[in-house]
């Protein structure tokens, strides 16, 4: 039987259009492509191409502007929200977001975070939370979990001496400028529906000058895991989510 798949009717999976051919370097399972392709919906979807100005700091996805046809800027290690506001405060007409994962945004990064979300700067924080540093040789992380062994926890991350897991986002859920603080996840179909939601909110938000909006993807790290893909999104079931449960914790 021929189909057409021209006919946008019978048309199941396409390329995002704001995604770039180019061959992505992220390892194979790892949950930021699956945000990429978020991001470039949504984007499309709000018809923002020309209006969005998004920052890459540093981390795993340091080259998201290889990926993802918007405008971007880099940012320095850490930086990117406070990049975000003079860039928003110069072109109050743009979306601005940054895309960041734990060990840039709630590590090296943590004041220009909490600053840029208790001034309710109008933008969009997206929070990739693996609980570890993935770039650099799976060091722990802020938000790597009690006992979770990492290149520099390698019989557990011992709490008495490193203390507990930083939930960022329930820290940016307590500032007035913040108007949305979610956290997704994007290891199911499910869950990769919702998350998009939510991305989409919080863009809106943000053209809507709402204040700080700041979506969490709670996300694996095979690779820095030592996992296979499959192993790794039910570890993200059995361990992340306990310590970092999905839903929204502000949304105003």
């Amino acid at each position: 039987m021929n189909i057409d798949i021209i006919n946008p009717e019978n048309l199941v999976y396409a390329k995002p259009e704001l995604m770039n051919d180019t061959q992505m370097h992220y390892c194979p399972g790892c949950s930021h492509g699956v945000v990429h392709k978020l991001v470039a919906e949504t984007i499309s979807d709000l018809g923002l191409r020309e209006q969005t100005i998004a920052i890459a700091p540093v981390g795993c996805a340091v080259f998201a502007y290889n990926y993802i046809d918007v405008d971007w800027q880099e940012a320095a290690h850490g930086r990117a929200p406070a990049l975000a506001t003079a860039v928003k405060r110069l072109n109050p007409e743009k979306l601005v977001f940054t895309y960041q994962g734990d060990g840039d945004l709630a590590a090296i990064g943590t004041a220009e975070t909490i600053h840029a979300a208790n001034r309710g700067e109008n933008i969009t924080i997206i929070f990739i939370n693996n609980g570890i540093y993935g770039m650099t040789g799976g060091q722990m992380a802020p938000t790597t979990l009690p006992n979770m062994k990492t290149s520099t926890s390698p019989e557990g991350r011992d709490v008495a001496t490193m203390g507990m897991p930083l939930k960022i986002t329930e820290l940016l859920a307590q500032l007035d400028g913040v108007c949305l603080a979610t956290r997704q996840s994007v290891h199911t179909p499910a869950a990769v529906k919702k998350a998009k939601k939510m991305i989409r909110k919080a863009f809106e938000n943000s053209m809507a000058n709402k204040g700080t909006s700041i979506v969490e993807i709670v996300s694996t790290c095979n690779a820095g895991w030592k996992m296979t893909p499959a192993a790794a999104n039910e570890w993200l079931v059995e361990n992340m989510f306990p310590a970092y449960p999905i839903g929204d914790i502000k949304n105003i």
